[in-house]
């Protein structure tokens, strides 16, 4: 994977690339994610696609303004990334917070985008769970303790969470910035009106893929999903939690490649 960095709106955003694939393939990360989130994943895709994972606004090394960090932002930022990078083209997958900035990415039914993946998309849920609190807390005050305790629970018991991505998280977490970002994205997502009408109008063919182990956001929540998604395959991944692109890579990468390449 090459590291870049490109201006995107005076902002310096910071994305991972890899393949040399005529086809594009954009992954949006999570609430307090970064672009390695998805490396385990990756090494699996990158002959079939020409893959680009960005830093989002806010988040991992990529700038940190002072501004509000809502849905609509994020939006926006992914239209002009790609724009910035001269992407016509391409499919997203999602995951979490990700995920629902790829739905209503795919909601304005913009002809760039062919064909979406949400890995449990956020959007719906409005309470919390216990690992959203351990997560925030983790977040608020990173250390390698509060962190390793935040994602075991979001993997699942008995699982192995990588002290690499650990580090990342503590040191992610701990850049000027970052905290106001997670809490303000935090609020930018609670005060967000419903996105039942969006999701309505989505029109490309979307695979929704949800960890029946999930404890983030429950499983439960993919009901509404299915149900308001036109043209929405769905695949529980059995014997995962929240992160199935770090948990099963392998299966993942079988059911994205299978889909996208219908």
């Amino acid at each position: 994977m090459d590291e870049k960095f490109v201006i995107v709106n005076r902002n310096k955003i910071r994305y991972l690339e890899d393949g040399h694939s005529d086809r594009n393939l954009i992954l949006m990360h999570g609430l307090g994610g970064y672009a390695e989130r998805w490396s385990n994943l990756i090494p699996y895709l990158n002959r079939k696609f020409h893959i680009f994972a960005p830093d989002l606004i806010g988040y991992g090394q990529s700038d940190k303004p002072s501004i509000d960090y809502t849905p609509e932002l994020f939006v926006k930022f992914v239209f002009d990334f790609m724009e910035t990078l001269g992407i016509k083209k391409t499919c997203m997958i999602g995951t979490s917070l990700g995920g629902q900035i790829v739905a209503e990415c795919a909601a304005t039914q913009k002809i760039v985008i062919e064909k979406i993946i949400l890995i449990s998309p956020a959007g719906i849920m409005r309470k919390s769970t216990p690992t959203l609190d351990a997560y925030t807390m983790a977040a608020l005050y990173p250390t390698k303790e509060s962190v390793k305790t935040a994602y075991q629970m979001m993997v699942g018991p008995g699982k192995q969470v990588s002290e690499i991505s650990i580090e990342r998280f503590v040191n992610n977490m701990s850049r000027p910035n970052a905290k106001m970002v997670f809490l303000s994205t935090l609020l930018g997502l609670k005060n967000a009106p419903d996105i039942y009408e969006k999701l309505e109008k989505i029109m490309v063919p979307t695979l929704l893929i949800w960890g029946k182990e999930d404890n983030l956001i429950p499983f439960e929540y993919s009901e509404q999903f299915i149900s308001s998604i036109n043209n929405c395959e769905f695949i529980p991944m059995e014997g995962c939690g929240h992160s199935p692109y770090v948990e099963d890579p392998e299966k993942l990468s079988e059911l994205v490649i299978k889909f996208l390449s219908k």
